[in-house]
């Protein structure tokens, strides 16, 4: 117990400081947890309601699971833990999974389309409910994972933010776990017994460019703990102008300036 308790303080505060430095939630908010029944969303709503406990501010919660129509999918499962909470909860219902098989060809990762159709279906029902954010269970760990696939696959520097407008302008989504550990977040499930629903439509793929990526980043960190840490440091410390971005930084605008104190310096135009 007192490991759990001592886990459970560490997450706690982790999460209050991400929703106190990127503003994720206000006085009034009604915030749509998107509980899927793995690990990272089972600590999200746990540690939420936790917060809304002690919060200055007073927000709703509610839980809203997608049942995607996957075969074997054990529907009970989220309803009767959720019923144990007392809380205000959804199932949503959205057969994505024969979309998914019928349009990608066997053997090639689904992750994508998934992922596409599931966000559609969420952000609308957030509408509906009258949601003012959709809170993700994507962890640090996400969030450095996606940066580095993003660069090795995707020719790009772009990850995860902690908050974000959605795509289609109506949706604001959060991230109260971006400062939490994935290794933290499963103990945490293990320590708390959640009835950890998996995921047979695209978690259990080998070879996936995430799963590449994890093991290379667990590498790192065995090899030099807290590199992890550092990477997402750095990511909230950035220099345009010392990248290569000519839509961030004026680097065709560069000019000397010869200042009165004799000092040259290199400035960019406006």
């Amino acid at each position: 117990m007192a490991n759990l308790d001592k886990l459970q303080r560490r997450l706690c505060r982790s999460v209050g400081k991400a929703i106190e430095d990127y503003r994720m939630i206000e006085a009034g908010d009604r915030i749509m947890v998107c509980l899927s029944g793995g690990k990272d969303s089972y600590a999200l709503l746990d540690v939420l309601l936790l917060l809304r406990q002690r919060a200055p501010v007073d927000f709703d919660i509610v839980a809203v699971n997608m049942d995607q129509k996957q075969p074997g999918f054990p529907g009970h499962v989220l309803p009767e833990y959720l019923d144990t909470l007392g809380i205000e909860y959804h199932v949503v219902e959205k057969d994505t999974y024969s979309i998914v098989r019928e349009k990608i060809p066997e053997g090639r990762t689904t992750c994508s389309l998934c992922s596409r159709l599931r966000r559609g279906t969420l952000y609308g029902f957030a509408e509906k409910i009258s949601a003012t954010k959709i809170a993700l269970g994507h962890h640090r760990d996400d969030i450095v994972e996606t940066l580095f696939l993003n660069m090795f696959f995707g020719s790009r520097l772009a990850a995860m933010p902690p908050k974000l407008r959605a795509d289609d302008g109506r949706n604001v989504v959060i991230r109260p776990l971006a400062y939490c550990a994935e290794r933290d977040l499963a103990r945490y499930a293990e320590l708390r017994a959640f009835p950890i629903i998996p995921c047979n439509l695209c978690g259990s793929q080998p070879n996936l460019q995430r799963q590449q990526v994890k093991a290379m980043l667990q590498a790192w960190e065995q090899a030099t703990p807290g590199r992890i840490d550092a990477i997402l440091r750095a990511m909230q410390n950035i220099a345009p102008s010392q990248l290569a971005d000519t839509k961030l930084f004026d680097f065709a605008g560069l000019q000397l300036d010869r200042s009165a104190d004799g000092l040259v310096r290199q400035v960019a135009n406006g």
